[in-house]
């Protein structure tokens, strides 16, 4: 085979190389995207369970036939909601992609997590419909029990007129006793031994005094024991099924959260997957063109000219494909940190004035250029951690409690776990910024509570960074402070939360930074950032 041939193919292949890392580059997105897809599918069905449990809570407190049937349709609405994002589970169709990637739906441990939640669904269903039927009875019962109680008062006061006529001590001592036990038995203790009691004192009196009066109104205490301990038994009743419905939403929640980490540990293992492919197939093009290297040089018929070419050709080539793995490295790095933010709510403006900002700071600080670009490109992940914390919590429109709290700060930790098994420099310094970014410089930080100087230089730059981004943009917590309040704030923490010298850099550059913010306001659209 002959030179010119040789070196045909060989540039043919390397072109197959890098379009198929491009394609794997698309794959990976694919990835991310479809995953977060799948996360919000399932986040919504553990959603519409906890409505459900809402609405048993408001059927307990309910007095009328209207507003039980009200809240009953409502039921019945979610129920369907729930068996729509089901089927649209269920119904995912196989593509393309499916035979070098698994659907986390098709993923054994995950598809049986979502038949627990399924089944848990049902449950619910159960327990709210022998919850309405229970409801039902006592609003029953009470509209009996609000008929029978003004007669019982009445013949009472009737009765008790009777006796006071007497004047026998001992009778209006008795009457004295009846009416305790009435009380005890209609508001306090509602239960068969205080009716008993109060069925004994009239059946004293019934003896005493052979009227018709005295028959009545046992009847009618009678009547009304039977409706209150019916009553108390479906409260009871009610009680448990209430407590079972929760049990099985807080059970459902938990299967939520394994599912959300299950998908987090199957897409990084993918993505650390894709990085091997990618290196192994750098190794094969640079063996390839160094053996093409060896045939020119072997090949005598070939001018000294046309071999200088030919190598010229196929470094511009290696160059090429470096450029578009450093490339690919780069969108998969800030596009995952674009996603972090945008669940959120946050732009992709945000996370590129944030590496803008770490730029500037690391170059004023006094790093070095290669350094302050990497720390520009693994800045943006500095909150990757947060595709990992739900919904309810990450999106809350008011303050955490103590609770909600300790779960959005471990998106700290979770962050550098997902990033930190990497061996590429870039990678490395995004799992440092993503675990030491919330460090402050007097050490009240988290999650390691930090110092000082013991903080990496790009953890206390990226905070820096962060910080005076966040406090200038609308968040669905709070809206967005006028420069006075933030510039204020800054000089304020400058030694508490932030390194002083940084502080120092950033009011000494004040106009180049604004310069940035103006730059990349929110109006533009995330397609006209470059990352390069």
């Amino acid at each position: 085979m002959n030179i010119k041939k040789i070196i045909k193919i060989s540039f043919s292949f390397i072109v197959l190389l890098v379009i198929f890392i491009s394609t794997i580059n698309l794959i990976v997105l694919y990835q991310i995207k479809d995953n977060n897809k799948s996360q919000k599918e399932i986040s919504k069905l553990v959603s519409l369970q906890e409505s459900m449990n809402g609405l048993s809570k408001d059927l307990i407190n309910v007095n009328d036939i209207k507003s039980l049937k009200l809240i009953k349709k409502s039921f019945t609405n979610f129920e369907k909601q729930f068996e729509n994002a089901k089927d649209r589970i269920i119904a995912q169709k196989n593509d393309l992609l499916d035979m070098v990637l698994i659907d986390v739906y098709k993923n054994k441990t995950i598809n049986n997590k979502l038949i627990s939640l399924y089944k848990n669904e049902k449950s619910i269903e159960y327990a709210f419909d022998k919850l309405y039927i229970a409801q039902n009875k006592k609003i029953l019962w009470l509209y009996q029990f609000k008929k029978q109680y003004p007669k019982e008062k009445n013949l009472r006061k009737k009765l008790e007129t009777m006796i006071f006529k007497t004047s026998n001590i001992t009778l209006v001592k008795h009457f004295g006793n009846l009416k305790y036990y009435s009380k005890e038995a209609l508001f306090q203790h509602k239960n068969a031994k205080y009716f008993d009691k109060w069925l004994s004192q009239i059946e004293f009196f019934k003896n005493k005094f052979n009227t018709n009066n005295w028959y009545k109104y046992k009847n009618l205490v009678q009547d009304i024991r039977t409706i209150i301990l019916s009553i108390e038994k479906l409260e009871k009743e009610k009680e448990k099924l209430n407590n079972d419905i929760l049990n099985v939403v807080e059970l459902n929640k938990d299967l939520n959260t394994q599912i959300q980490n299950d998908v987090q540990v199957m897409s990084l293992k993918f993505i650390n997957n894709i990085y091997i492919v990618i290196f192994v197939l750098l190794i094969i093009t640079i063996i390839i063109i160094i053996l093409l290297e060896y045939k020119v040089y072997r090949n005598i018929e070939l001018s000294v000219d046309e071999i200088e070419q030919k190598v010229k050709d196929g470094t511009k080539t290696i160059e090429e494909l470096n450029d578009e793995i450093q490339t690919t490295q780069k969108e998969v790095v800030f596009t995952m940190g674009a996603i972090g933010e945008s669940r959120s709510k946050e732009t992709g403006n945000h996370v590129k004035r944030v590496a803008e900002y770490s730029k500037l700071l690391a170059l004023y600080y006094g790093l070095n250029q290669d350094d302050a670009e990497m720390l520009k490109q693994a800045s943006p992940m500095h909150d990757i951690g947060k595709v990992a914390i739900p919904d309810s919590i990450l999106n809350k429109p008011g303050r955490f409690d103590e609770h909600e709290r300790k779960i959005m700060d471990t998106h700290a930790v979770l962050g550098y776990d997902m990033l930190k098994h990497s061996n590429r420099k870039l990678l490395k310094m995004a799992a440092t910024v993503a675990y030491e970014h919330h460090e402050k410089y007097d050490g009240r930080g988290y999650p390691q509570g930090l110092k000082g100087e013991d903080i990496h230089i790009f953890g206390r730059i990226t905070a820096l960074a962060d910080v005076f981004d966040a406090l200038g943009s609308d968040r669905v917590y709070k809206k967005a402070w006028d420069d006075e309040r933030i510039f204020k704030l800054l000089k304020e923490e400058k030694g508490k939360h932030f390194d002083p010298k940084l502080i120092d850099i950033f009011f000494d550059n004040l106009d180049d930074f604004l310069k940035i913010r103006d730059k990349f306001k929110e109006n533009l659209d995330l397609s006209e950032i470059s990352i390069n």
